[in-house]
C-alpha cells in the first residue's frame, strides 16, 4: 500500500509524536508498504511561538498537492492539526479523498499553561479538523471516552509501543556520579509539563532534568541543586534513563506519555499522578506508583524491581501497534 503521511511533527523535532510516527513508518516499511512523509523540512518555515525548535510550514498547499498527485496514495493519514495538516485536509476534501487523523495534543490545556487562556475554542477547532476524516485514532480507552463525550466521532484505537532494542538496561548505571537515589524527568521544558511539581519536591539524593525548552533558563536559575542536561538523544538518552532510580512524570495533560514506556524499557520505575496517560500505561501494574502525593509516589517507587519494569515494557510491540494502525486506515476512494 502507498500511504501518504503529511505531518507538521517530524525531524529534526524531538518529541513523542515524532518518535511514534517514525517508528510506525519504519515498521510499515518492514511490512512492505511505501510511505511518503511530507514534513516541514520540505517547505519554507517560521519558528512556532514559544517553541522555536518547532518549524511551521509556510503555504505548503501547492507543493503538497504536487507530491500527493505524483505519489498516488492508497491511503492518507493526517496526524497533526498544523499548517501541513490543514493543507492536507483541504487537499483531500477537494480531491474527494477519504482520510484518517489522530489525536496527539491537548491544545486547550497547552494554551491555558502558556497564556492563561483556554476555553472551548481549541477544542472546537480540533473537533472541526478531525470531524472531516473517515477515522479518528486515539491512544487510550480513557482518551477515547473523554473525546467521545466532547463530540468526537468515528474513534478508533491506535495504541503506542516502545523500541525495546534501543531503550534497554545498560550495565554502567553510575556514570553520572551523583548521590543516589536519582530521580529523573525527560521531556520538553515548558509550562504544560508541570515540571515544578517535580523540581520542588523534597527528595533525597539527586534530581536530573533532561530536555530543552522555553522554561529552561528560568528553572535552571530557580533550582540550582538540580542537574539540567539540556536535550539528549541516542545512547546518551538511554544511559540517563537507565542511570535513574525513579522516573518522575508530573504532567497532567498527556495523551499518553511515551517517555514513561521508554523509562520502563530501561528498567526504571515510574512515579506519576493518577491522570489519563499514566493511568492507561501503568494502571495497577506493579511497575510504577500513581499518587496525588508525587513525593510519596516517588519514594514508594524506589522499591520496585527493575526487571519487572523491563519485562512489562517488552509487551509493547511496535509491530502489533503498526498492524493496528494499518487496520484503521481507509482507502482514499470508497469502492463503487
Amino acid at each position: 500500500m502507498r500511504i501518504l503521511l503529511p505531518t507538521d511533527a517530524w525531524y529534526p523535532q524531538v518529541n513523542g509524536v515524532v518518535r511514534a510516527l517514525s517508528a510506525t513508518v519504519r515498521e510499515l516499511g518492514s511490512l512492505g508498504h511505501e510511505v511518503l512523509v511530507v514534513g516541514p523540512d520540505r517547505f519554507r518555515t517560521v519558528p512556532a511561538p514559544l517553541y522555536p525548535e518547532i518549524r511551521l510550514a509556510l503555504a505548503p498547499g501547492r507543493l503538497l498537492a504536487r507530491l500527493a498527485d505524483r505519489f498516488r496514495p492508497d491511503a492518507v493519514h493526517i496526524p497533526v492539526e498544523g499548517p501541513i495538516g490543514l493543507a492536507a485536509r483541504r487537499l483531500c476534501r477537494r480531491r474527494g479523498w477519504r482520510f484518517t487523523t489522530s489525536y496527539h495534543t491537548r491544545f486547550g490545556h497547552y494554551l491555558q499553561a502558556w497564556a492563561g487562556v483556554g476555553g472551548s475554542l481549541p477544542l472546537a477547532y480540533q473537533r472541526w479538523f478531525h470531524g472531516a476524516g473517515a477515522g479518528f485514532m486515539v491512544q487510550t480507552d480513557t482518551l477515547a471516552c473523554e473525546l467521545k463525550s466532547q463530540g468526537f466521532h468515528r474513534i478508533r484505537r491506535w495504541n503506542r509501543a516502545v523500541d525495546t532494542d534501543h531503550f534497554r538496561p545498560l550495565p554502567d548505571r553510575d556514570f553520572l556520579g551523583l548521590p543516589r537515589p536519582i530521580f529523573l524527568n525527560v521531556g520538553r521544558v515548558s509550562a504544560e509539563k508541570n515540571l515544578e511539581a517535580f523540581l520542588a519536591l523534597d527528595l533525597p539524593g539527586s534530581k536530573v532534568l533532561v530536555g530543552d525548552g522555553p522554561l529552561l533558563p528560568t528553572l535552571r536559575a530557580r533550582y540550582p541543586g538540580v542537574t539540567f542536561t539540556g536535550a539528549l538523544s541516542g545512547e546518551a538518552l538511554v544511559r540517563h534513563f537507565g542511570a535513574a532510580d525513579v522516573f518522575v512524570f508530573p504532567s497532567r495533560t498527556e495523551t499518553l506519555g511515551l517517555v514513561t514506556l521508554e523509562a520502563l524499557a530501561c528498567g526504571t520505575p515510574v512515579a506519576a499522578f493518577p491522570v489519563p496517560g499514566p493511568l492507561d500505561v501503568i494502571g495497577d501494574n506493579p511497575v510504577g506508583v500513581l499518587d496525588d502525593d508525587l513525593r510519596r509516589g516517588a519514594l514508594a517507587a524506589l522499591s520496585i524491581p527493575r526487571q519487572a519494569c523491563r519485562d512489562f515494557a517488552l509487551t509493547f510491540s511496535w509491530r502489533r501497534c503498526t498492524e493496528e494502525f494499518l487496520g484503521n486506515l481507509v482507502p482514499v476512494t470508497s469502492a463503487a
